[in-house]
């Protein structure tokens, strides 16, 4: 849990994040002159620093998601394999559940300095300037995650990463959470029965077209605002993926939860490139090794957790598990196809076209 020092700097960080949204020209200012670490709060120990200091280097990594998904606890094995190499010399302190910076923040406070590590969801990326990062947004685009990670640990995926560099982001690699699910109060197995609903997204243009292409009204709200909007009725229903569902008690106000695995999930893991550049060679070095194993880590374990969220879900029995036949899906399908060509047009076919090369294998 966070500490009195880590409460006090959050509400302030969220107040001068905010302000220097509202100004773009400060903001942009301060990012050419090297001032944003300036500009931002800076904690009360060094701790929380994301610098050197005597005591050493310590690493702040926010992420929005439950501890116990496969992000977080891929994010807790980087923590100790990095310090456990490092002799305790660097520590990681991870800010889990937008703890620190929540979706509509973080990628900004990257930017700033105001946070070293992230990783979020791949839709975030299309909104500060990388479009094709919302491939990974399409529905029925991959069939499994051997299809996805034929992108990410390929060739295709590392040009994208490395582009990232235009925003001063360093890309450090991919990890899965898993194909996602509709929910709602009714089932949702075919594109009529999504007819009125209004369905709460994440900052995707391709989820939103998806949703409009169904039949739905999508509403873009924070991660963590959506189980609150979901119980209050502000939204119908939502997509995830089953461990999202089941670690934030959607269950408790989703009444159905069909498994139409209809889109991925996953994250990508980036750095602050002053923060990163900043660092002895030797050090980069362990932490992106550590990077890649836990990453590897959380991968390996994606698949078990949802398998597990999804028994604990029929366990409880608060919410049916609905399967669509062959033909619903086919129905599915059918009701999203222009959103691909939309996307194409957008971001180019050639995208597109080398996207659909890699996963064909």
């Amino acid at each position: 849990m966070p500490n009195k020092s880590t409460v006090a700097f959050t509400s302030q960080r969220r107040r001068v994040v905010g302000a220097l949204a509202g100004s773009a020209a400060l903001a942009a200012t301060a990012a050419a002159t090297g001032l944003a670490a300036a500009l931002l709060p800076r904690p009360a120990h060094a701790a929380q620093t994301g610098r050197i200091s005597p005591a050493g280097l310590t690493i702040r990594f926010s992420h929005v998601v439950a501890e116990d998904t496969p992000k977080g606890l891929a994010a807790e094995r980087f923590r100790a394999l990095v310090e456990q190499r490092s002799g305790g010399r660097i520590q990681v302190v991870v800010y889990p559940d937008g703890r620190l910076y929540g979706d509509h923040d973080e990628m900004q406070a990257l930017q700033l300095g105001a946070v070293d590590m992230l990783a979020p969801s791949l839709s975030k990326f299309g909104r500060i300037g990388f479009p094709e990062f919302e491939l990974f947004d399409l529905p029925y685009l991959f069939p499994d995650v051997t299809s996805v990670r034929r992108i990410t640990q390929g060739a295709l995926g590392q040009r994208m990463l490395a582009r990232l560099t235009r925003q001063r982001l360093v890309g450090l690699g991919f990890m899965d959470n898993g194909f996602k699910h509709m929910s709602a109060n009714r089932p949702l197995l075919e594109p009529a029965h999504f007819a009125g609903l209004r369905m709460r997204i994440q900052a995707s243009r391709v989820i939103a077209a998806q949703m409009r292409a169904l039949g739905a009204r999508p509403v873009t709200l924070a991660f963590s605002e959506t189980r609150r909007a979901l119980a209050a009725g502000v939204v119908d229903g939502t997509e995830n993926p089953v461990s999202n569902f089941w670690t934030q008690s959607m269950h408790e106000v989703q009444s159905d939860l069909s498994l139409t695995g209809h889109a991925y999930l996953g994250y990508a893991i980036v750095a602050n490139q002053r923060f990163w550049e900043g660092m002895a060679v030797a050090d980069r070095e362990l932490i992106a090794q550590a990077l890649q194993e836990s990453a590897s880590y959380g991968n390996q374990i994606a698949d078990a957790q949802n398998d597990k969220a999804l028994s604990a879900l029929r366990a409880v029995g608060t919410t049916r598990i609905h399967q669509p036949s062959a033909a619903q899906l086919a129905l599915m399908r059918q009701a999203v196809a222009p959103v691909h060509a939309e996307l194409a047009q957008r971001i180019g076919a050639r995208w597109l076209a080398d996207a659909r090369e890699a996963v064909g294998g």
